[in-house]
C-alpha cells in the first residue's frame, strides 16, 4: 500500500518517512489535465422510495430540525481504515448505498410546509487544490473520482450542498441522541416497500450462488489446516463479485465449532465426517443483506445421529413457518419452533422435566440450554434490522405484509456438555431462511437453497459432480 509522500508545500519539514514535494511537481501538478464534462444521471430506482420515507419522517417531527449523519471512516490501524459503510438510517432516507460519502449529513430544516431536506457532503476537490494530490483520505489522486453536488442531486433526486455549509445547532434532533427519532426511523423499516423487497431477493440470489461455491470448495477445504477460512474465502469472493460484500462476518463453523453461535474466527479444520455450519449473507450494493444458514455434511452424507438432529431442526423451522401468518404476534413464531425443540430433546431423554414443563414461561426453559438464541429477527438494510424499534412494535408486534424476517432454529450440543450422550457432543445444526410476509401468508425467499437432509445430500452430489 502506498502512502502520501509529502506535506503540501515544498518548505514543509521532513518528518519520519514523508518527503516534501519538489518545486517542479508543485508548479506542474495542476496542469495538463483533460476537461471532465459531467452528464447528470437520471434518478436511481430507490430515489422515489427514499423520498416517501423522508416525507413520513417530516410528518411526524414537525417543527424540528433533524440531523442524520452518515458516519465517518473508522481507523483499523495507524493510517488504514475499515471500508466505509453509511449508517443504515442515513442510507434508508437518502437511497445512497455502497457509494455513500463519509461524513455526509442529511438535514431536515423545518418550514411552514414541513421540511426542506438537504444532503451535505464533501464535494470533489479541483486539481488545482493540494487536496487532490496530497490528501490520501479524500484526494482523487488516491481514491479515485468523487461525486459532484450536481451529480448526487440528480442521482438521488435530493437537494445537495457542500459539507462546509452545514452548521450544527443546539436544538438539533440528532440520530443516536434522541430515542423517539431512533425508534421511529427503525420502525419505519419494519414493513419493506417494493424496492426493498426486490433488493432482498437480489441479496438472497447472490447468497445462493455463494453456497454453491462453498459446496464446490469443500474438498479443498478438507485438505487445508484452516479449511474454515477456505469456506469463508470462497463466499467472500462471490459476495464481492456480485454484490457489495458480506452483510456481516461469515460464520464458518465446522465440527464442534458449530456449537458456538457466533464463531467467526474460522480458523479450524474441515473434517470429513463432521458437519459444517455456514451462516452467511451477501449484501447488495444498496446495502440490503441476506442472512442464510445451512449445515452441510463435509463428506456429503449425514450420519444417522447427525440426521436425527438435523431433522428435528427442520421440523422446528417448518413449525415456525406454519405459525408465521398475517396478524400473528412476532414472538409466536419463536414459540412454535421452541415447542418442537422441547419435544425432541425431552424425547431423547435430555431434560430433567417433561417438554410441557420446560415450556412453562416462568419455571421452565430447560431446553434452552440447547438453543439459547431466538428463532427470528427482522432483516433488511441491517442483518438485525429495526433494532431500535419498541418492544411492542417488534417482539410483541403483529406480522404484516411486507415484513422480512428470518426463521432460524437450531440445536447445539457442546463438545463438553455432560448432559447429553457422547454421540451428540460436538454436533451443532442451524437452518436459517429469509421469509417475506405477504397478504396470503409467508413466502420463503431462500426456498431454492436446499434445506432438507435428502435435498442437501443431493445438492452436494450435484454441485461436486
Amino acid at each position: 500500500m502506498t502512502t502520501a509522500e509529502s506535506d503540501t508545500t515544498a518548505e514543509a519539514p521532513v518528518t519520519n518517512r514523508k518527503q516534501p514535494f519538489p518545486r517542479g511537481f508543485l508548479d506542474t501538478i495542476s496542469t495538463g489535465w483533460a476537461e471532465r464534462p459531467e452528464s447528470l444521471p437520471s434518478a436511481r430506482p430507490q430515489a422515489p422510495y427514499a423520498a416517501a420515507r423522508r416525507a413520513a419522517v417530516s410528518a411526524v417531527f414537525t417543527g424540528k430540525r433533524l440531523v442524520f449523519e452518515a458516519g465517518s471512516l473508522k481507523q483499523r490501524s495507524n493510517d488504514t481504515d475499515y471500508p466505509f459503510r453509511a449508517h443504515s438510517a442515513f442510507a434508508h432516507l437518502t437511497g445512497w448505498g455502497a457509494d455513500a460519502e463519509p461524513d455526509s449529513v442529511l438535514v431536515f430544516e423545518p418550514t411552514d410546509a414541513g421540511h426542506d431536506v438537504t444532503l451535505h457532503f464533501r464535494e470533489r476537490a479541483g486539481r488545482e487544490t493540494t487536496e487532490f494530490y496530497a490528501d490520501a483520505t479524500v484526494g482523487e489522486f488516491w481514491i479515485g473520482p468523487r461525486p459532484s453536488l450536481a451529480g448526487v442531486a440528480a442521482d438521488l433526486d435530493i437537494a445537495t450542498d457542500h459539507l462546509a455549509a452545514f452548521t450544527a445547532s443546539d436544538d438539533d434532533v440528532t440520530l443516536g441522541q434522541n430515542a423517539a427519532l431512533d425508534s421511529y426511523v427503525s420502525e419505519l423499516r419494519l414493513v419493506k416497500d417494493e424496492y426493498e423487497i426486490n433488493e432482498m431477493r437480489r441479496a438472497v440470489e447472490i447468497t445462493a450462488r455463494g453456497f454453491d461455491d462453498i459446496i464446490q470448495a469443500l474438498p479443498d477445504a478438507a485438505k487445508h489446516a484452516r479449511g474454515e477460512r477456505v469456506v469463508e474465502g470462497v463466499f467472500h469472493r462471490r459476495a464481492r463479485e456480485d454484490g457489495n460484500g458480506e452483510g456481516y462476518d461469515t460464520i464458518s463453523a465446522s465440527g464442534p465449532h458449530a456449537c458456538y453461535l457466533h464463531w467467526t474466527r474460522n480458523d479450524g479444520a474441515v473434517v470429513p465426517g463432521d458437519l459444517i455450519l455456514v451462516d452467511a449473507g451477501a449484501e447488495a450494493d444498496s446495502l440490503y443483506t441476506a442472512d442464510i444458514t445451512r449445515t452441510l455434511p463435509v463428506n456429503g452424507k449425514f450420519s444417522d445421529v447427525q440426521r436425527r438432529v438435523y431433522d428435528a431442526v427442520v421440523e422446528a423451522a417448518d413449525a415456525a413457518f406454519a405459525a408465521a401468518q398475517p396478524g400473528v404476534k412476532f414472538r409466536e413464531v419463536h414459540e412454535a419452533a421452541m415447542a418442537v425443540i422441547a419435544e425432541r430433546v425431552a424425547e431423547w431423554g435430555l431434560l430433567p422435566v417433561t417438554a410441557q414443563e420446560a415450556l412453562d414461561a416462568d419455571a421452565g426453559g430447560h431446553h434452552r440450554r440447547y438453543m439459547v438464541h431466538g428463532t427470528s429477527h427482522h432483516l433488511g438494510i441491517d442483518v438485525h434490522d429495526c433494532a431500535q424499534a419498541r418492544r411492542e412494535m417488534y417482539y410483541d408486534g403483529v406480522l404484516e405484509a411486507g415484513m422480512v424476517f428470518t426463521i432460524e432454529p437450531g440445536l447445539y450440543f457442546q463438545i463438553d456438555d455432560l448432559t447429553v450422550p457422547e454421540e451428540l457432543r460436538g454436533i451443532g445444526v442451524r437452518i436459517e431462511d429469509d421469509i417475506l410476509m405477504t397478504e396470503d401468508g409467508p413466502v420463503n425467499l431462500s426456498a431454492d437453497i436446499p434445506r432438507t437432509a435428502d435435498d442437501v445430500e443431493a445438492w452436494i452430489a450435484r454441485v461436486q459432480g
